[in-house]
């Protein structure tokens, strides 16, 4: 069984992207690095690059391809991310996709390549369902959804014992449809390109959480 070490996930909003990038770089001992998160982080330590983001965002400008690009290589190639990681939100466009692999194709990526798009593969009814169904304990914050993951006692938290439950203000299906729209619109164009580049492994998103983990365990070797 191959076993890869640097993984770009792909999917669509509510396909559990997040959910499985934690387990899995918990399994491979490596860090999840989140593009969002990073730009938040860098901000936040006041350096030229996080300084230049923080002016983008206050002016109400996207922050560029090039910014996140750069922002993610530093984080690929930094020494605690030596052995691996889990790429999650990045690249999101073609645009990104086609500015990192002029930089990965020079000498600092030797032996540093990404090896594996993994797309967890979720149909756009079932993540309506997944999505419009989930609820959040008021009182701990633990996710549950009616179907796939609901409490143990009808209306009772299982961590907590707390009794009221809401749904997230975006959770509506007009918001997951936009959703949907901007992600085949922008991300999907990804899976023929790194199918063409012969990286892409596709796994049914499909399931329970352990059973979608195992199914990318049988993939990736971890």
């Amino acid at each position: 069984m191959a076993k890869y070490n640097r993984i770009v996930l792909l999917g669509p909003p509510g396909s559990g992207k997040g959910t499985q990038g934690a387990i899995l770089a918990e399994r491979m001992g490596v860090k999840e690095i989140s593009a969002g998160e990073l730009l938040r982080a860098e901000v936040k330590t006041g350096s030229d690059l996080g300084k230049e983001i923080a002016a983008r965002i206050d002016k109400g400008q996207l922050v560029s391809a090039e910014l996140i690009v750069r922002l993610m290589t530093q984080a690929f190639l930094a020494p605690e991310n030596a052995n691996g990681f889990i790429s999650d939100g990045f690249p999101r466009s073609i645009e990104q996709a086609e500015i990192f692999d002029k930089i990965e194709n020079g000498p600092e990526f030797e032996g540093k390549k990404i090896d594996l798009a993994l797309l967890i593969d979720v149909p756009d009814d079932y993540i309506k369902e997944r999505i419009l169904g989930r609820s959040q304990c008021a009182k701990c914050g633990t996710f549950y959804h009616e179907k796939f993951k609901p409490t143990k006692v009808a209306g009772v938290c299982d961590v907590c014992g707390g009794k009221e439950f809401a749904k997230r203000a975006d959770d509506t299906e007009e918001t997951v449809v936009s959703r949907l729209r901007v992600y085949r619109e922008a991300t999907a164009p990804l899976i023929p390109y790194y199918e063409n580049k012969g990286l892409l492994v596709r796994v049914d998103g499909t399931g329970s959480i352990n059973a979608v983990s195992e199914k990318i365990k049988e993939i990736v070797g971890y």
